[in-house]
């Protein structure tokens, strides 16, 4: 079976081995490939699922491409915890050891410029949420309770319309409550950050997380100013049932690595 060569991120040569227990798409610890200055962090998969023709497969198969890319993203993960990876496209795939060196030396000197401005530095990543209100309709009492009696129908078509409007103004002022704690969060954070990235909100229905997403922000933070951010961002984040903020990370700076190997990585196949 041909193999071909899985390329997670590029880095510097670092002191150091990667945390015990990390494993490659292979199911064995990635290896550093040394060239020059840099290395690049590979493991050898089967040109079966990895050729163009079935990689274009299987990126449309949803659960595929999500084991993939957790594999990916737990490999530079382990990589952020020795060292500063630039983390390169999801599906980075070589021929061979002589096509992840020939990606080096075609990008060099982004990939350099990118170490240079990452080296020592995370990525916190924050979203805001407005949830809707709660479900104003009663909810079942537990067996053997007393039924609470049911809700009165509206008394007229006026009453109706009356209680329609209740509930839409109480949606539109948790998104502007929303609107509001994302823009004061983005200004504030944006000072303690050396950069940051707004990102489109994500789609709930792909997210399945709860609410909507109003702000989806990253932040770059050198790795010994994490703590104070964090604090800034727990400080910042309202006591509002309607509004929630999510905090996640320390991530390899995906958000800030731009466009270092991204056009290599197509001409290395």
């Amino acid at each position: 079976m041909n193999e071909l060569r899985y390329v997670y991120a590029v880095t510097r040569p670092f002191d150091g081995v990667l945390p015990e227990g990390v494993c490659g798409l292979d199911g064995e610890p990635p290896r550093l490939l040394h060239h020059g200055d840099l290395v690049a962090v590979v493991s050898p998969v089967p040109a079966e699922d990895f050729a163009e023709a079935p990689l274009k497969e299987h990126l449309e198969n949803l659960d595929w491409l999500t084991a993939t890319a957790r594999v990916h993203e737990a490999v530079i993960g382990a990589m952020t915890t020795v060292t500063c990876p630039v983390p390169l496209r999801l599906a980075t795939v070589c021929r061979d050891d002589s096509g992840v060196r020939r990606l080096l030396d075609a990008g060099h000197d982004r990939f350099v410029q990118t170490l240079e401005r990452l080296d020592g530095r995370v990525e916190w990543g924050v979203k805001v949420y407005a949830d809707p209100e709660p479900d104003p309709s009663p909810q079942p009492e537990p067996s053997g309770a007393p039924q609470a009696a049911p809700a009165a129908a509206p008394a007229s078509g006026r009453d109706y319309l009356r209680r329609r409007l209740s509930m839409r103004q109480a949606r539109e002022g948790v998104w502007e409550r929303a609107d509001a704690v994302s823009r004061t969060l983005h200004a504030e954070l944006s000072q303690r950050a050396q950069a940051a990235a707004l990102h489109r909100p994500q789609d709930s229905r792909l997210s399945e997380a709860r609410g909507q997403n109003v702000l989806n922000a990253a932040y770059l933070v050198p790795r010994e100013h994490s703590e104070e951010f964090v604090a800034e961002v727990r400080r910042l984040a309202p006591e509002d049932p309607g509004v929630r903020v999510e905090l996640t990370g320390p991530w390899a700076p995906y958000s800030f690595a731009g466009q270092a190997g991204q056009e290599e990585a197509g001409a290395a196949r």
